[in-house]
């Protein structure tokens, strides 16, 4: 199964989500319910001026400006947008497989808020989740100050986020591991271990955008 195939079947997934739950369902986005999320993710692909507001401080108002735009269309104009499927941008290369992790993840926010369990995923899906957390250790270890972190899956796959001691290690299925350092760390169904200092630092670090 190819990196698109996997993506739009993620995609149609959490579509059918959005669909079921309605636009005022939580989610793990802070203050954000369904609609605020379906929003975001419809700018983050049709409106690049305004997705920068997720890395640049003084464009958040823009963001914020665009998605109440959009969140006027409709819940279920956002829902049919993110259901056509990205822009070509984001179906080939390196953001296609981006996209795979931006769905899935944001699936999890309203999976994971209503009290939904893991899924256990297939191998393609797999493969791609664990691959994407080889960004984490450029960005995120950079953030850890104190400690060390080891991510560990149970087949014995490790990726090393930061090489220090004290070393933490947190252990769980890749979307699990995905769901910890994308910042959503007790909605994630991993097993911690390491010193108490370390891992409280580990816990108190800001992963994510």
């Amino acid at each position: 199964m190819s990196v698109l195939e996997v993506m739009q079947r993620e995609r149609a997934a959490l579509c059918d989500t959005f669909a079921e739950v309605g636009p005022d369902a939580p989610t793990l986005c802070d203050g954000w319910l369904t609609a605020d999320l379906a929003a975001h993710m419809v700018a983050r692909e049709t409106r690049p001026d305004a997705a920068l507001g997720m890395f640049v401080p003084p464009l958040a108002k823009h963001l914020d400006n665009v998605m109440h735009q959009l969140e006027a269309k409709g819940y279920e104009w956002m829902v049919d947008k993110l259901r056509s499927g990205p822009p070509f941008l984001h179906r080939a290369g390196p953001m296609a497989r981006a996209n795979v992790n931006e769905n899935w993840i944001h699936h999890e926010d309203i999976r994971r808020a209503r009290g939904d369990g893991p899924r256990v995923l297939d191998e393609e899906t797999d493969g791609i989740l664990w691959d994407s957390l080889k960004l984490a250790s450029l960005i995120s270890g950079r953030r850890i100050k104190g400690a060390g972190l080891t991510l560990l899956t149970p087949d014995s796959r490790t990726r090393v986020i930061k090489d220090v001691q004290p070393m933490v290690t947190v252990t769980g299925e890749p979307g699990e591991l995905v769901l910890f350092m994308s910042g959503r760390k007790e909605a994630a169904a991993v097993a911690i271990d390491g010193e108490p200092e370390a891992i409280a630092i580990v816990r108190a670090t800001k992963f994510g955008v």
